[in-house]
């Protein structure tokens, strides 16, 4: 970036992006199709076309710092930054929440230009075979087109282990344009859904119960009038809209058994944030790996909404555990984020959970208390772990956890490294130290009775959180040489 490079507005800057990006992926889509028709590959000078835009920012700190206390869009130090962007269209609204208020209280300067980061083949093809294209194999098209190179993906710079070489522009944000589409695509992999159906508010859950109440919530919505929610959609490419007689056949139909981790969602008329529910399956493997792709998207919120087992007598099978801490015994984050690093209880989370509680089941102060109790959550990555209640007994004692599952630990910590506001709102499915274990026709009665409240308990939350954006976002999840963009 050279001072005479005329400096944009936001809206210019995102405009120049979409053009360059525009521009790489024709040029690279021409360039394939007419390979693949027994054309010659691209020159040199014809794959230099083949390159993600990239924004920079200056602040130069010419006057007094501005004060702000939101958590972000905040620049640290004076400098240059830079980020390469992938899908600019889509990520619009994201970018001016970002630059709008680094430029109207910083003065930073914009600009948008080529980068060296050179766009995979695979992520500008528009589904089907992204390994060979017609009858070239993937091995000739590497040959001769840039492909996904795993030691050019990373999350160095959400783990803070990534260090600015002398003369190199600081990041912009977490992810850079090869990450984020590195999981754009895993997210259609694993959900059977295009990942610009994603919504900003998140459940996530690990019982397809959940996924069935969501589903009847929102064809509800696609009936009301008055509903601000207009469209469906389910995997497996299906999309039902308001009005339409065969919606609830159609959504049936859908074959959600395809995929890992099947997701809906249900989106506003008026482009704003609609909400997402993910069966992410069993285990902390899963819950990592569907929240490593989802955070590109920056979500304002992720929730984990699933079952439990409860660890205190006074507990009855139904009760609401809030979750305040973590112990985290399931392994999988301890080299990212180590088991002595706390994950702190986001307040505003914490509250519209207990609130949402309130107004769902009509109970306050003690009533409410006897059946939403808020305490530590263990996680587990061993389902059997009461088959070494033995060796776990103290450390569980010892933390004076409450609850037992096995996905919502995980889901906090990656909330927490990857700064997604994160919450945990479990039911007690069964008691495993008391007795009451889960059994077919106990577990039958109980989730016809649970299942519903509970989803609607986690909607009105987020409907609470919503209402208090600028709140959520909390400085709890940013580091002390955080990159500006949320």
């Amino acid at each position: 970036m050279t001072p005479s490079e005329p400096t944009l507005t936001p809206t210019q800057a995102c405009d120049r992006l979409q053009d360059l990006h525009g521009d790489a992926t024709q040029a690279l889509r021409d360039a394939l199709a007419r390979f693949v028709a027994g054309g010659p590959p691209p020159s040199a000078e014809e794959r230099a076309r083949f390159r993600y835009p990239a924004l920079h920012l200056r602040w130069r700190d010419d006057g007094p710092v501005p004060v702000t206390r939101r958590a972000w869009a905040k620049l640290l130090a004076p400098g240059a930054y830079a980020t390469t962007v992938t899908q600019p269209a889509a990520f619009r609204r994201y970018l001016l929440d970002q630059l709008q208020p680094l430029v109207a209280e910083y003065g930073a300067e914009l600009r948008v230009a080529v980068s060296a980061q050179e766009m995979p083949y695979p992520y500008v093809l528009d589904g089907g075979d992204e390994l060979a294209v017609g009858d070239i194999s993937p091995a000739e098209l590497a040959r001769h087109f840039p492909t996904p190179l795993l030691s050019a993906v990373g999350d160095e710079i959400a783990d803070g282990l990534w260090a600015a070489p002398p003369e190199t522009p600081l990041p912009l944000g977490l992810f850079d344009a090869v990450r984020v589409d590195f999981s754009l695509r895993r997210l259609v992999h694993y959900t059977g859904t295009d990942w610009r159906a994603v919504q900003p508010w998140i459940l996530l859950t690990n019982y397809q119960r959940y996924v069935d109440q969501f589903v009847a919530w929102g064809l509800a919505q696609l009936a009301d009038p008055a509903s601000p929610y207009d469209r469906l959609v389910a995997p497996g490419g299906v999309e039902v809209r308001r009005g339409e007689a065969d919606a609830a056949a159609r959504v049936a139909a859908a074959p959600w058994q395809r995929f890992q981790m099947p997701a809906y969602h249900v989106l506003r008329a008026d482009g704003g944030g609609g909400k997402t529910i993910v069966n992410i399956g069993v285990g902390p493997a899963n819950a990592k790996n569907i929240t490593d792709h989802l955070a590109v998207l920056r979500p304002h919120c992720w929730l984990m909404v699933g079952h439990c087992g409860g660890l205190r007598q006074s507990q009855m099978i139904g009760d609401y555990v809030l979750a305040h801490g973590y112990l985290r015994r399931d392994k999988i984050l301890d080299d990212l984020v180590p088991p002595e690093v706390p994950i702190p209880a986001l307040a505003e989370v914490q509250m519209a959970l207990q609130e949402a509680a309130a107004q769902v089941t009509g109970e306050r102060g003690e009533a409410l208390k006897q059946r939403l109790r808020t305490g530590t959550v263990v996680s587990y990555d061993d389902r059997n772990w009461e088959l070494r209640w033995s060796q776990e007994r103290r450390r569980i004692n010892l933390s004076r956890a409450i609850a037992v599952d096995m996905e919502s630990g995980t889901i906090a910590a990656q909330g927490y490294r990857l700064r997604v506001p994160y919450g945990t709102l479990l039911c007690v499915s069964d008691k495993p130290l008391h007795g009451e274990i889960k059994l077919p026709g106990a577990a039958s009665a109980f989730y016809q009775r649970a299942v519903s409240e509970h989803l609607a308990i986690s909607l009105a939350a987020l409907d609470l959180l919503q209402d208090d954006l600028g709140r959520l976002h909390s400085r709890k999840l940013r580091s002390f040489d955080e990159p500006p963009f949320r």
